[in-house]
C-alpha cells in the first residue's frame, strides 16, 4: 500500500505550534496602573476590566493592578467598585508596549445593600436588617468639613444634635449632658463616659474615620445600657499596604452679629488647625500613628477653645484567618465656658435689649460666670482580636479601658457664695471587655453569642453622694454583666430574628438588679430591597452622675439619689427600604415608644432642692422617611423628614426639647474633580422646654453650601455653614452657630 503524501500545509503545523505563543505575543501587551478615590486615596478590590483580555483582576491595598497579555491595538478599560460609579478610559496599546492608567473613582449616594456591622454586631446588608440603619460615608464627611463627627451625623435623618448632645427620633431631649440614650460606638467598643454617661465625639480623629453607622431604636437585645434610643458607631479606616502619609489644614471665621446692639467684641474671630498622620502596612503588620490640634475663637463671648489629639494603630495578621487590633487615642481641650446667654438685668449695659444673645452673665462679681474654664482630658485604649478559623465560624475578644477627667474652674465662685468651691473635678475610668461567636450552622441560619461586662470607676467632688460635708469628694463604681444570644433563621426571601440579652447591675458592689431585653424581627426581601418589622425593649441604667450629683445649679442645691432604677422602653418599628433603580432610594419607618421610670430632674419647691427622680412615663411616636434621587448624571438629591409626637403621660403634655418636625434637603453637583453643594435644615419650634419657659422660641432654619476641588493627593474643601446668619437656640439661652466659613486643605499620599 502507497503511504498517502501529507499536504503541504500540514507539514508546517509543528512549527505553527511551536511559534504559536511567541506569535500571539507579538500582538499582545501590558496594562497597568492605579485607583484612588477624588481626593487620592488608594482603592483596593476595585475591579478592573479590558474589552479582548481573558482575565480580569481587582487592585490590591495600594490601588494598584497590572494586566499581561492584552491585546494590542485601541481599548476601552474599564474600572467597577462597589459603592463608586463605574469609570472607562479609551486605552491605544502597541504590540509588545506597555500603558499606564490611573483611575479616579467618583463615589455613589444610593447603595443598596450597604454592609453595616451595628445593628448585629456582624456584617450584614443595609436591606437585612430589622431597625433602619443610617450610614454616613467617608465623602459626606469631606464634602461638610467637619472637625468631629457629631457635626456629620446632625444631618442623618431623624437625628438632632442639641448642644453636642444626640437625639435618636426625640429620644433623649436635652439633659446638660448627663446620662445619654443613645450609645456611643468606636468600632464597636462602647466609649460612653463612665461618669456622666454623655459623649466625648472627639475621642477620634475625624481623618480615622472611614464612615459612621447610626442604628435607630432600641439597642438593648444587643448593647444593654444607654443604647435606649439608638447606637452610633465610628468606624475606622483600615490600614493598606506600604507608606502613607497626609496632612490636613482648617482655617476659617466666624460671622459678627447680625445687629451692633449685639456686638460683643471688636474683632473677627477665627478658627486654624492642623492635623498630620503617616502608616505603614505589610501584608503582616501594619500601624498608623496621626496628631494634631486647633484653635477656635469661638462665636460667642467667652468662647475660645485649644483642642489637642493624637491617635495609633497597629494590626497584625499572624495568619490568614486571625486578625489583632491595638488602637489607642488621646484628645485634650482646655475651653472658657460659655454659660447662658444674659437676660433683662444680668448685663452691666443690656443697650436697651431683653436679651443679650452672645454675651454672658456679668453684672457685678455677686452675679458673672466671667472667668469660668474648663479642662478636659480624654483617653481610649482598646484590643481586639477577631479570627474565622473556618467559612462557618468566626469569633471575637477585646478589651478596652476609656479614661475621662475635667477639672471646671469658677474664680467668683467664693465671692458669691462662701460655701462653694471653685473647681469642681471628676476622674472616671470605664472597663470593658467583650467575647463573642457568630457561627452559621447551615446556609440559612446564623447563630450569635457572646458575654460582655463593663466596670465604672469615678471619683470626684462634683458626684461625691455627700450632702454633710462642704465640697466632699467620693468614689463610687457600677459594674454591669451581660450574657446575649440571637438568631437569624431565613425561609427563602424571609428571615426572622429573635434574640435576647440579660443584664446585671451592681452600685458600690451592692446587690445585682437585672434587666431582661428581648427583640424579634421580621425582614422580607424582595428584587427592590425590603420590608421589615420589630419590636424590642430597651434599658437605661442611671449613670453615676445622676444618683450621686452634689452641686448648685443657678444658687439651688442639687441632691443626690442613690435610689434610682433603671429606665425603660417597649419599641416597635415598620419600615420599608425600596430601591426600584440605581437613581432612587426610599427608606420609610413608623415607629413607637412607650417609657417607663424615665430619669428627669424635679425642683422641689417645699425644700428648695433639685433631686434626679424616675418620674416619667412617656410616649413617643412618628414617622422617619428619607429619599435619595440623581435626577440626571452627576446630581444627588436627598429629602429627609420626620414627624415627631410625644406626650409626658405623667402630666398629659409634650415631651421638652423635641421638634414636632425635623427635615434636611441637600443637593450635590459633581463634575470631574470639582463639586457644589448645599444643605438646608428646618427643626420646628419646641413645644415644651423646662428651662426659661418665658423665653421667645423659634424653630431653626438654616442653609449651608459648600464646594470642593481634587486632583490627585491634593484636595480642597469649603463650608459656609448657616449662610445667611440665621440666629437661634436649641438648648436654653445657648446660642448655635452663626454664620461660619471652613477650608480645608488636605493633601494625602
Amino acid at each position: 500500500m502507497t503511504r498517502p503524501t501529507p499536504s503541504r500545509g500540514l507539514r508546517f503545523l509543528p512549527w505553527l505550534l511551536l511559534l504559536a505563543p511567541a506569535l500571539v505575543a507579538q500582538g499582545t501587551g501590558v496594562v497597568s496602573g492605579s485607583v484612588a478615590d477624588s481626593i487620592g486615596r488608594p482603592l483596593a478590590d476595585a475591579l478592573i476590566s479590558v474589552t479582548g483580555a481573558r482575565t480580569q483582576i481587582v487592585s490590591d491595598a495600594a490601588g494598584r493592578f497590572r494586566l499581561t497579555e492584552v491585546p494590542a491595538g485601541s481599548l476601552t478599560l474599564t474600572v467597577r467598585l462597589y459603592g463608586y460609579r463605574p469609570e472607562q478610559r479609551a486605552v491605544r496599546l502597541a504590540a509588545g508596549d506597555s500603558v499606564r492608567v490611573s483611575v479616579t473613582l467618583y463615589p455613589l449616594p444610593v447603595q443598596l445593600g450597604a454592609l453595616q456591622v451595628t445593628g448585629t454586631k456582624r456584617a450584614q446588608s443595609q436591606a437585612e436588617a430589622v431597625t433602619t440603619i443610617a450610614l454616613v460615608s467617608d465623602t459626606a464627611l469631606r464634602q461638610r468639613a467637619v472637625n468631629t463627627p457629631d457635626e456629620a451625623v446632625n444631618y442623618v435623618p431623624a437625628v438632632q444634635m442639641i448642644d453636642g448632645q444626640v437625639n435618636i427620633r426625640g429620644s433623649s431631649g436635652f439633659v446638660n449632658g448627663l446620662g445619654s440614650r443613645v450609645l456611643l460606638l468606636v468600632d464597636g467598643v462602647p466609649m460612653n463616659q463612665a461618669d456622666r454617661g454623655g459623649i466625648n465625639w472627639d475621642v477620634l480623629p475625624i481623618q480615622e474615620i472611614d464612615h459612621i453607622e447610626v442604628s435607630k431604636g432600641a439597642g438593648s437585645a444587643v448593647y444593654g445600657s444607654s443604647a435606649f434610643g439608638g447606637v452610633v458607631n465610628l468606624i475606622s479606616r483600615d490600614l493598606p499596604d506600604g507608606f502613607h502619609s497626609g496632612v490636613r489644614a482648617t482655617g476659617g471665621d466666624y460671622a459678627n452679629p447680625p445687629h451692633s446692639v449685639w456686638a460683643f467684641r471688636d474683632y473677627t474671630g477665627y478658627q486654624e488647625g492642623l492635623d498630620a498622620w503617616t502608616s505603614y502596612g505589610t501584608p503582616t503588620l501594619r500601624a498608623a500613628l496621626t496628631a494634631g490640634g486647633r484653635h477656635s475663637d469661638g462665636y460667642r463671648e467667652q468662647d475660645t477653645d485649644n483642642h489637642w489629639q493624637t491617635a495609633g494603630k497597629v494590626q497584625w495578621r499572624p495568619d490568614p484567618v486571625t486578625r489583632v487590633d491595638i488602637s489607642g487615642s488621646w484628645a485634650s481641650d482646655q475651653y472658657d465656658v460659655y454659660e447662658p446667654w444674659c437676660a433683662t438685668n444680668e448685663c452691666q449695659n443690656m443697650q436697651g435689649q431683653d436679651y443679650q444673645p452672645f454675651r454672658i452673665v456679668d453684672n457685678g462679681d455677686t452675679l458673672s460666670s466671667r472667668g469660668n474654664f474648663t479642662r478636659s482630658d480624654k483617653g481610649i485604649l482598646a484590643a481586639v482580636v477577631n479570627r474565622s478559623p473556618s467559612e462557618a465560624m468566626s469569633w471575637l475578644a477585646r478589651l478596652s479601658a476609656f479614661r475621662t477627667s475635667f477639672v471646671d474652674e469658677y474664680p467668683l465662685r467664693p465671692v458669691q457664695n462662701p460655701k462653694f468651691s471653685t473647681q469642681d473635678n471628676s476622674i472616671a475610668t470605664g472597663y470593658g471587655a467583650e467575647a463573642r461567636v457568630v457561627d452559621h450552622p447551615d446556609p440559612h441560619r446564623t447563630v450569635t453569642v457572646g458575654v460582655e461586662g463593663s466596670y465604672d470607676h469615678n471619683w470626684s467632688n462634683l458626684f461625691s453622694g455627700d450632702t454633710t460635708t462642704v465640697n466632699a469628694t467620693g468614689t463610687h463604681t457600677q459594674g454591669e454583666y451581660a450574657a446575649y444570644a440571637e438568631g437569624e433563621q431565613a425561609f427563602g426571601q424571609l428571615r426572622m430574628t429573635i434574640g435576647v440579652r440579660a443584664d446585671f447591675i451592681s452600685v458600690d458592689a451592692g446587690a445585682l438588679t437585672s434587666e431582661v431585653s428581648p427583640r424579634a424581627g421580621l425582614v422580607l426581601l424582595d428584587h427592590r430591597g425590603s420590608w421589615r418589622v420589630s419590636a424590642g425593649r430597651a434599658f437605661r441604667a442611671p449613670s453615676l452622675a445622676e444618683r450621686f450629683v452634689t452641686t448648685y445649679f443657678d444658687g439651688t442645691k442639687v441632691i443626690p439619689n442613690p435610689d434610682l432604677v433603671s429606665e425603660t422602653a417597649w419599641s416597635f418599628e415598620a419600615g420599608r427600604l425600596f430601591i426600584p433603580s440605581s437613581r432612587l432610594q426610599v427608606d420609610v419607618a413608623g415607629f413607637w415608644t412607650e417609657a417607663k421610670n424615665a430619669v428627669d430632674p424635679v425642683l422641689n419647691f417645699l425644700t428648695g432642692q433639685i433631686q434626679f427622680q424616675n418620674i416619667v412615663n412617656a410616649r413617643l411616636a412618628g414617622v422617619d422617611a428619607s429619599v435619595t434621587v440623581l435626577p440626571v448624571e452627576h446630581l444627588t438629591t436627598t429629602a429627609s423628614y420626620m414627624y415627631l409626637h410625644t406626650e409626658d403621660l405623667s402630666i398629659n403634655q409634650p415631651l421638652p426639647f423635641r421638634p414636632q418636625h425635623l427635615a434636611v434637603v441637600s443637593a450635590d453637583y459633581t463634575w470631574r474633580a470639582f463639586g457644589v453643594g448645599a444643605d438646608f435644615r428646618y427643626s420646628s419650634r419646641f413645644e415644651r422646654v423646662e428651662l426659661h419657659e418665658t423665653d421667645p422660641r423659634v424653630g431653626q432654619q438654616t442653609v449651608d453650601f459648600r464646594a470642593s476641588w481634587g486632583d490627585g493627593p491634593w484636595s480642597v474643601r469649603f463650608k459656609l455653614g448657616n449662610a445667611f446668619n440665621y440666629i437661634y437656640n436649641l438648648a436654653p439661652r445657648i446660642l448655635e452657630p452663626g454664620r461660619t466659613a471652613t477650608l480645608v486643605l488636605a493633601w494625602t499620599r
